[in-house]
């Protein structure tokens, strides 16, 4: 039977077209993101962001996503005629025309910082579609984290100034008014800004903040007026200074005053505001330990003490996991994540899953522990209720009982140069032990030369010590801490090897928790603070102190 309906030659054949995603990374933080950005990030295919933002929305995008760079062309080249070969809009029209989902990141919102708006016109003029994620605007951002709020209960009229682009009609309507104004500008081009506006009619004591690097942990925020800022950023060693081109935002206003700043200034005021603080662990174990310590404000680097491989000879653990599927064991005791991951790659090496410990009682050293293998689908029976360590364990461990126990045989997969302490308690208290060695812990590779510089020269503010091991492969691949670099241990056996290497230790955990050991170290941060400004002291990091260091005079 022939075919009734037009043929399909008569239908337009429609060419792949990609989509352009126009996305606001925000002022700086990560964590500022919106989550419609992130899911517009993880399926991008190709991802054209600002260099200063590309470390913000990168970590969200989907592996493989292809990152073009943009050409960064000064005022000089564009002056003389040097054209932008690949510059964005070039870049994202050729990707949406090839079929691909493009993400073009900018600092800040699209429709307010940068000139997106032309690139979206040329998308609708060449019929490309494309869509919005707005993202907190740098005007909006920086001085919610500087803690100036730009309106309250009374109301305000709000007023936003690009000083790049500003007419002499935009400073004298700005000049004129009362209203609580917020200037883009530079950090060398603040003193300008603020004689156009006391040109325009403002007062020269009208309060005035100046925030650089707003919203990051390299924030600083200055308090002074439109008549002093000038004097107050030159007594503060800021200017002049070759990094006068950085942007900053001013807020000039009655809601910028030092006083009510002083209460409100959150973000700086954080126990650990921009401490470089060092933790030699490994990824894996410093991933929630970094989290923590982000939210005090810090600057976590993390450095690896010790690399995890395989046994030298597998054997050993190849039985004893065969046995644990085929009933040999009453327990299983796992001292570490590295433990838990060990057994946990042999069970898929197997085909097994956590089905397998299926009559088994579990336990964990500690939280972190018990963590990981809940994220394997394990619900460990034992974890410490007091220490967490193998003393801890042992503390919470049943004696054998031939009664209620079937087995006697305890399964304790571990490091290669785990002490002897749990193994003794468990037989001491009837149990038959097989002591596997899951993993070898090596000595890392010594850091990059600018790292080892910086352990060694105080560079950090301060590094926190979770092991014994720890302090004696950091010292042994990078060298000894400088002394003004303020020096965390987790507990009394970790401070003493502390002390033996020469390092004086000023902070110790009152839990052997890696947790409890940031928040020890927060709160020595805090009444350090509280301290200086008691003293009436500027409050400054620990390694401004150091021989050489530029100290920060900051109004904060």
């Amino acid at each position: 039977m022939s075919p009734t309906g037009p043929a399909a030659s008569e239908f337009p054949v429609l060419s792949p077209q990609g989509q352009v995603t126009f996305l606001g990374a925000g002022p700086g933080d990560p964590g500022l993101l919106t989550l419609r950005a992130v899911e517009a990030l993880a399926s991008a295919d190709v991802l054209v962001a600002e260099p200063d933002v590309l470390d913000v929305v990168r970590g969200h995008a989907r592996a493989g996503v292809s990152t073009p760079e943009l050409t960064v062309v000064d005022v000089a080249s564009t002056t003389a005629g040097v054209p932008v070969l690949r510059d964005a809009a070039n870049l994202v029209m050729e990707a949406a025309k090839g079929g691909r989902r493009v993400v073009r990141a900018v600092a800040g919102d699209p429709g307010l910082d940068g000139d997106a708006g032309a690139e979206m016109l040329a998308c609708a003029a060449a019929g490309v579609p494309f869509e919005v994620v707005p993202g907190i605007a740098n005007a909006v951002g920086v001085p919610a984290y500087a803690g100036v709020p730009l309106r309250d209960a009374q109301g305000a009229d709000v007023r936003f100034v690009d000083a790049r682009t500003a007419s002499d009609r935009c400073w004298a309507e700005v000049g004129a008014s009362d209203a609580t104004a917020v200037v883009s500008t530079t950090l060398d081009s603040v003193a300008a800004a603020a004689g156009e506006l006391v040109s325009a009619g403002r007062k020269p004591d009208t309060p005035l903040t100046v925030t650089v690097a707003g919203t990051t942990t390299r924030q600083r925020t200055w308090t002074a007026t439109l008549g002093t800022i000038a004097q107050v950023l030159k007594q503060a060693k800021v200017l002049p200074s070759p990094d006068g081109h950085q942007p900053v935002i001013a807020v000039v206003g009655e809601r910028s005053a030092a006083a009510q700043r002083d209460q409100l200034a959150w973000f700086e005021s954080k126990p650990l505001f921009g401490w470089r603080v060092l933790v030699p662990r490994t990824k894996e174990q410093a991933a929630s330990l970094s989290d923590q310590l982000r939210s005090y404000g810090a600057v976590p680097h993390e450095v690896p003490t010790i690399a995890v491989e395989p046994p030298r000879t597998p054997q050993q653990m190849e039985r004893a996991v065969k046995g644990l599927v085929t009933g040999r064991y009453e327990w299983i005791a796992f001292t570490s994540v590295n433990a838990v991951k060990a057994v946990r790659e042999k069970f898929e090496e197997y085909g097994l899953d956590a089905r397998a410990f299926a009559g088994i009682k579990v336990a964990a050293v500690g939280e972190q522990t018990a963590a990981a293998l809940i994220d394997f689908g394990v619900k460990p029976d034992l974890v410490p209720s007091g220490e967490q360590s193998a003393a801890g364990l042992l503390e919470d461990w049943p004696p054998y009982d031939p009664v209620f126990d079937p087995i006697d045989r305890v399964f304790l997969p571990r490091a290669d140069i785990a002490t002897e302490t749990l193994v003794a308690g468990l037989i001491e208290l009837g149990w038959e032990v097989d002591d596997v060695t899951a993993y070898r812990t090596v000595r890392a590779s010594p850091p990059p030369a600018d790292t080892r510089e910086a352990i060694k020269g105080g560079g950090f503010d301060a590094v926190l010590f979770t092991s014994s091991s720890t302090v004696r492969n950091l010292v042994g691949i990078a060298g000894k801490p400088h002394n003004v670099t303020v020096i965390a241990c987790i507990g009394p056996a970790t401070a003493k090897t502390a002390e033996e290497h020469g390092l004086r230790v000023d902070v110790l955990s009152p839990e052997p928790s890696v947790h409890k050991l940031a928040e020890a170290l927060a709160a020595f941060g805090t009444q350090r603070r509280d301290a200086a400004k008691g003293a009436g002291d500027p409050v400054t990091r620990p390694s401004e102190r150091r021989p050489g260091a530029r100290r920060r005079r900051t109004t904060t």
